[in-house]
């Protein structure tokens, strides 16, 4: 039997698979093409009849990046699936009528340049099944999405989500959805996002809880920063670096210049007034504050009482850059002098900080000390700093489960690398699962129902099984091992702000 739901753009009809009805392909705004290529998000258009919802339709513009040995698709979907009305979003709900319901808005990852709502590790029926409205948006990525262009309104990827928000509270309801119990959540960019929207006055009182799964609001730039970047992408486009410049290029024409960009080798300071480029090459795009978006940087945001009104979970896996240093092997072969010069790109203090993580020591590769920083400058670190800041009720947990896959002679697995949480968060472990899965050939299902049934009830209720964290009572919730432990400050501390 058919749902048909009323919105105020017009009447959907979704998909019943059992105990579950899907929703896909919804739009939220109008399709950000033409005039609206790089314009505030604006109303859909309302549509006669009923539009079916069946199709997920297009995601934004983007070109899928290969992990060798790893089955990616399941993480970031099959790529680029051109199309206009690609601001849209997904819906899965308990199947027939419904009221009340704790809300999930999903925010996807992908380092703002690719990435979809429709990443099969992603699908949301195991909340649906455990009674939660589950809700993923797609959102303007790479140059569309967060490029400070001269003449544009920054921020605009941001802005989206912040308006599928605003769809969020308005049309919910008829969904079966509680508007006053939303828990927006995310990983890796998603998370980020997340802590952005924490602190954003832009997104105050949309949401009432915040997830931030691998995801902190350390990674943002100074707008007269991230124009460094804007000159260079033009260069290479051979276009001038304002509004003119870009519109005069088609997005899917932008692509391979946008991954040019995004290259080591490509001769692009990023670095701050203090000498830091917050994201370590993971990604050239990312959000800038300066703007009405996040006026100031999040982490100062926090200090002045920003979000403390939101239930915060936060926290990141025990060895996250394993997912960029194992499978291309760079952990086990990077030199000493090498891992040196890629963190001065980043950090001030280079040699310190690896002499930190035993650098120099017996017995002590130097891509184990390498990725053993990074884990924690990238990521770990940056999401206790977060915590420690943020001013209302904050919880903070680690996935430690490491996956076996790449574990052959010469290689220690892939371990808890980043990403390693989502299909345990989602319950959809099927989707990773195999000879080049991301879990390896047998992840435990009995982890998944716990990881899952955890982040239903705090959407539910906010309810969590440990203390709350703070700066003097550092509580980390181990994930695999069930139990909180009191957590000591890393070696990074030093080194970030």
């Amino acid at each position: 039997m058919q749902e048909i739901v009323e919105t105020r753009s017009g009447s959907v009809s979704g998909v019943n698979e059992g105990a579950v009805t899907r929703f896909s392909g919804i739009p939220y705004a109008a399709a950000p093409v033409g005039a609206r290529r790089f314009a505030l998000p604006q109303p859909h258009a309302r549509w006669d009849g009923v539009r079916q919802a069946s199709d997920p339709g297009p995601n934004a513009p983007q070109k899928v990046r290969a992990v060798p040995g790893l089955d990616a698709h399941a993480l970031i979907g099959h790529g680029w699936v051109p199309g206009d009305d690609y601001l849209a979003l997904n819906i899965w709900k308990p199947a027939g009528a419904q009221s009340g319901l704790p809300v999930m808005v999903f925010i996807h990852g992908g380092g703002f340049v690719l990435g979809s709502k429709d990443a099969p590790v992603q699908d949301g029926t195991a909340f649906a099944r455990d009674g939660v409205l589950l809700v993923a948006i797609n959102y303007r990525l790479g140059v569309e999405g967060f490029l400070p262009i001269p003449g544009i309104p920054t921020n605009l990827g941001l802005r989206d989500q912040i308006f599928a928000l605003h769809w969020v509270r308005d049309n919910i309801a008829a969904f079966g959805g509680d508007p006053a119990n939303v828990t927006v959540f995310g990983e890796s960019a998603g998370g980020m996002s997340v802590a952005n929207l924490v602190t954003s006055p832009r997104a105050k009182g949309l949401f009432r809880r915040a997830i931030i799964e691998s995801g902190h609001g350390a990674m943002t730039r100074d707008i007269g920063v991230a124009q460094r970047l804007v000159k260079k992408l033009a260069q290479l486009l051979k276009i001038t670096p304002d509004e003119a410049g870009f519109r005069s290029i088609e997005p899917g024409a932008m692509l391979d210049a946008v991954e040019k960009v995004g290259l080591p080798t490509t001769r692009l300071d990023l670095r701050d007034e203090e000498g830091r480029e917050p994201v370590f090459g993971i990604s050239r795009f990312i959000p800038v504050h300066g703007d009405d978006v996040l006026p100031e940087k999040p982490i100062e945001a926090l200090r002045q009482g920003a979000g403390a009104q939101i239930d915060l979970l936060i926290g990141s896996n025990a060895e996250e850059m394993n997912l960029y240093f194992v499978p291309t092997g760079v952990r086990e072969k990077i030199g000493r002098l090498l891992a040196t010069y890629f963190i001065h790109k980043c950090q001030p203090q280079a040699r310190r900080v690896l002499k930190a993580y035993g650098m120099g020591a017996k017995g002590v590769k130097p891509g184990h000390a390498f990725t053993d920083a990074l884990h924690d400058l990238v990521f770990r670190w940056p999401a206790r700093r977060f915590a420690e800041e943020h001013q209302g009720r904050t919880h903070m947990y680690e996935f430690e489960w490491r996956s076996p896959l790449f574990g052959e002679p010469g290689f220690g697995g892939l371990g808890a690398a980043h990403a390693m949480e989502l299909p345990f968060v989602f319950d959809t472990l099927a989707s990773v699962t195999g000879p080049q899965g991301l879990c390896g050939e047998a992840p435990p299902q009995e982890l998944a129902d716990r990881v899952h049934r955890i982040w239903v009830d705090f959407a539910r209720s906010g309810a969590l099984p440990w203390r709350a964290f703070t700066r003097e009572d550092r509580q980390v919730y181990q994930l695999a091992r069930g139990e909180a432990i009191s957590e000591a400050p890393m070696p990074a501390a030093p080194f970030l702000p």
